[in-house]
């Protein structure tokens, strides 16, 4: 069953390649782990926001908007991505961020900057509720704006990513590779929606397991089957059933969100040192972090194989020197 894509504008740099974590998989002794590689994109350092913002994008532009506006934390990779695609495009950019500004601009926030977002801070108020006003403003200064979701989580970006499972299905076919899980870190809940329903489409087998780097495992299995139920509609496959591969692991969580601990610290250098591949403190450090527990524990066995997702997020390192070092 073929899905129904919508238009798109090709802005990264596709497809991601598929690469063996060799030094890896013999230091933690199996199994056999393998990166694909979403930090790889190339919109201003990549990520995977970027497969999500050419459906958002190109909707945007087919409705004739003339700035994106997203909300994010200060560090936020989708920010960037976001800043990147509206200075590709010519289109204005709106961010709305968490809290008060500081004192310094560091990682994703000077790269926002550099880029030409407007910055916005929420204070006090949520950020939907900040987001609403700065919207408002827009339109009172005759501009057309285009609302974008935390993470570019619904229905047209969560499209980025059954895109993307249908790119790995062709990959694994030429590698003649069957991962037996598929693991990344997940928190607004799109790219998950979009690997889960892929997965389902194009025959992927593995398990697919979300790392929560922010929600109980609960209820972002619940948010990620009712995204994934309303892309497989948005794309005309609704007969793909797909909440019974929704599966979440919560037990990295730490101290909560954007909070190093010695998990994420020891999986960045690890990987760094054995690889020469940097992770993020935020997101991908901490599901390579569970990944690498999963593994220590016996969860994962030697005989089988992963593939890791990498979501990008790099940009971040600087801001979070201090925690790192």
């Amino acid at each position: 069953m073929n899905p129904k894509y919508p238009k798109r504008l090709q802005m990264a740099h596709l497809p991601t390649p598929v690469e063996k974590m060799a030094r890896l998989s013999q230091h933690l002794g199996g199994p056999e782990i393998y990166i694909k590689r979403d930090d790889l994109t190339g919109l201003a350092t990549g990520g995977n926001k970027t497969r999500k913002l050419e459906f958002l994008v190109a909707e945007a532009m087919a409705h004739q908007c003339d700035y994106l506006v997203t909300v994010g934390g200060p560090q936020s990779n989708h920010c960037r991505q976001t800043a990147a695609a509206a200075a590709r495009y010519g289109l204005g950019c709106a961010l709305v961020l968490s809290g008060d500004p500081p004192p310094a601009k560091y990682g994703n926030l000077l790269l926002d900057e550099l880029l030409g977002a407007e910055l916005h801070w929420a204070g006090q108020l949520t950020r939907p509720e900040r987001m609403v006003e700065v919207v408002s403003q827009l339109q009172t200064r005759g501009h057309k704006p285009y609302p974008i979701p935390l993470g570019g989580s619904n229905v047209i970006g969560a499209t980025g990513y059954v895109l993307a499972m249908q790119e790995l299905a062709g990959q694994l076919s030429q590698l003649e590779l069957q991962p037996d899980f598929i693991i990344f870190a997940s928190s607004s809940g799109g790219t998950q929606a979009g690997i889960v329903l892929g997965a389902q489409l194009f025959g992927c087998e593995g398990q697919i397991l979300g790392i929560s780097i922010d929600h109980p495992a609960d209820e972002l299995q619940i948010q990620v089957a009712a995204l994934a139920t309303a892309t497989a509609t948005h794309l005309d496959v609704a007969s793909v059933l797909v909440a019974d591969r929704v599966k979440v692991n919560d037990d990295y969580l730490g101290e909560g969100y954007a909070i190093v601990s010695d998990l994420e610290r020891d999986a960045i250098r690890l990987t760094a040192r054995l690889e020469g591949i940097l992770l993020d403190p935020v997101y991908t450090g901490r599901a390579m972090g569970g990944l690498i527990d999963l593994i220590q524990w016996g969860a994962l066995t030697k005989n089988q194989k992963v593939l890791f997702w990498h979501t990008g997020g790099t940009a971040a390192l600087s801001a979070f020197s201090e925690e790192l070092t």
